[in-house]
C-alpha cells in the first residue's frame, strides 16, 4: 500500500524510509511537512483519499513545526506567547506539549473520517507515551515494571522534602515532556551536604533568569546555587523524579537496552554503554551486541517484558523501549513513539525501516 509520512522532508527519517523502499523496489514515500499540515490541515485528506498507510515522525526536525506548536500550546494553556527558542534551547516544554497533544486529537479525529487509511502508530498512544509521566504510571497499571516514581517536582526545595519523605539520596529528575535525555540530572548528595547533579542540559545564568540548553557535552554541577536553579528552571516547565536504577556494568562503563517491538514482539535491540550516567547513543556512547552482554535469564527477561510494554500499547505497530536489566529481572525506564531511528542495526539481516515494511 502507498505509504504517506507526517515528517520533515530531508531528515535522518525521512531519508532512511526512502532508502529501505528503494531497496525493496518500492514507490517512495510521500511527505507531508508537519508545518504544511499544521498551517492546511485539509492537506492530510487530500494525500490519503487513496487506501493508504500513516506513519507519524517527530516533528522536532523543523524548527518552524516546533514554533507553531509552541505558540499554540501557550494559546491553548491562555499564556503570552514566548520568543523563539534558540537552537537548543529548553523552554516551555509544558506548552509545546500542549501544542502537540492538540495536534495529535486533531489527527485522530481527521483519521476517523478516513477509514481507507490505516496509521502506523495511533496518534492518541504517541501523545501518551510523549507524557513520561503518564506514560510510566500507564506501564506500571499494565503489569510492566519501571523504577519507583517519586512524582511530579515542583521545584529544588520540594526535591529536598521529598528525598527526606522516602528516605533516599539518589534520584533521576526527568522532564515531563523531553526526549533524547534533554534535560535528565542525575542527582545524588551524601549526609555531609556535597551534592552533584549531572546532566546534558547546560545553564546559563542571565537577565535574572536561568536558561537552559541541550548540549552533547554533559556536565555536572555541584553548588547549590547551579543546582537549584537548574532544578527550579525544569521544574516550571514540568518535571519529575524516579528512583535511581544502577545500571549493568560492562568493563569500566555501565549500559542498558533499546529494543524495538513490532506489531508487538521484541525485534531489534542494541546495548547502550557508556561511562557516565545517560547511555544515549547522540551522547557520544557506543553500541553494543546485547546478545554478548546478557545471560538467558536477562535475554528472556528483556524479551518478556519489553512484549508486555507493547501490549500496553496495542495501537501502535512499532515502538521502543529502554531498559534496565539485571539479574534475570527487567525495567523499562522510557517508551518512545519514535524509538526506531538506529541506522545500520540489525534483526533477521534487516534494519528497522525495511523491517517495518516488511512487515507492515
Amino acid at each position: 500500500m502507498p505509504l504517506t509520512l507526517l515528517a520533515t522532508q530531508g531528515s535522518k527519517r525521512v531519508r532512511l524510509m526512502q532508502a529501505a523502499r528503494a531497496q525493496l523496489r518500492l514507490p517512495p514515500a510521500q511527505v507531508l511537512e508537519w508545518r504544511d499540515w499544521l498551517a492546511q490541515p485539509a492537506l492530510l485528506e487530500h494525500v490519503l483519499r487513496q487506501p493508504g498507510i500513516l506513519k507519524i515522525e517527530p516533528p522536532g526536525d523543523d524548527p518552524a513545526a516546533h514554533l507553531l506548536l509552541l505558540q499554540a500550546g501557550c494559546r491553548l494553556l491562555g499564556r503570552a506567547p514566548v520568543r523563539v527558542p534558540d537552537h537548543g534551547e529548553l523552554l516551555a516544554m509544558d506548552a509545546w506539549f500542549a501544542g502537540f497533544t492538540s495536534a495529535m486529537a486533531s489527527l485522530t479525529a481527521q483519521l476517523a473520517d478516513l477509514p481507507q487509511a490505516r496509521v502506523v502508530n495511533a496518534p492518541g498512544e504517541i501523545s501518551l507515551m510523549t507524557d513520561k509521566l503518564a506514560c510510566q504510571r500507564h506501564l506500571e497499571t499494565h503489569g510492566v515494571p519501571i523504577p519507583a516514581l517519586l512524582g511530579p517536582v515542583h521545584g529544588y526545595e520540594h526535591l529536598q522534602s521529598l528525598l527526606h519523605a522516602h528516605d533516599i539520596d539518589r534520584v533521576y529528575l526527568k522532564p515531563r515532556y523531553g526526549s533524547s535525555a534533554s534535560g535528565v540530572i542525575a542527582y545524588r548528595r551524601n549526609k555531609t551536604g556535597r551534592q552533584q547533579a549531572t546532566t546534558s542540559a547546560a545553564l546559563q545564568h542571565g537577565d535574572g533568569a536561568a536558561r537552559l540548553f541541550n548540549v552533547k557535552r554533559m556536565a555536572s554541577y555541584e553548588s547549590e546555587h547551579d543546582i537549584a536553579a537548574l532544578v527550579d528552571a525544569l521544574a516550571a516547565q514540568q518535571l519529575y523524579a524516579e528512583a535511581w536504577l544502577n545500571k549493568p556494568r560492562c568493563g569500566d562503563s555501565h549500559y542498558d537496552l533499546r529494543v524495538v517491538t513490532l506489531a508487538g514482539q521484541p525485534a531489534h535491540r542494541v546495548a547502550r554503554i557508556g561511562n557516565r550516567m545517560m547511555t544515549n547513543l547522540h551522547l557520544d556512547n557506543r553500541r553494543g551486541a546485547a546478545a554478548g552482554l546478557l545471560n538467558a535469564a536477562d535475554l528472556a527477561a528483556l524479551e518478556q517484558t519489553a512484549a508486555l510494554a507493547a501490549r500496553a500499547f496495542p495501537a501502535s505497530h512499532v515502538t521502543g523501549y529502554d531498559l534496565v536489566v539485571r539479574h534475570g529481572q527487567a525495567r523499562v525506564l522510557e517508551a518512545n513513539a519514535f524509538g526506531d531511528l538506529l541506522p545500520g542495526l540489525l534483526w533477521q539481516g534487516i534494519d528497522t525501516y525495511t523491517a517495518q515494511l516488511v512487515h507492515a
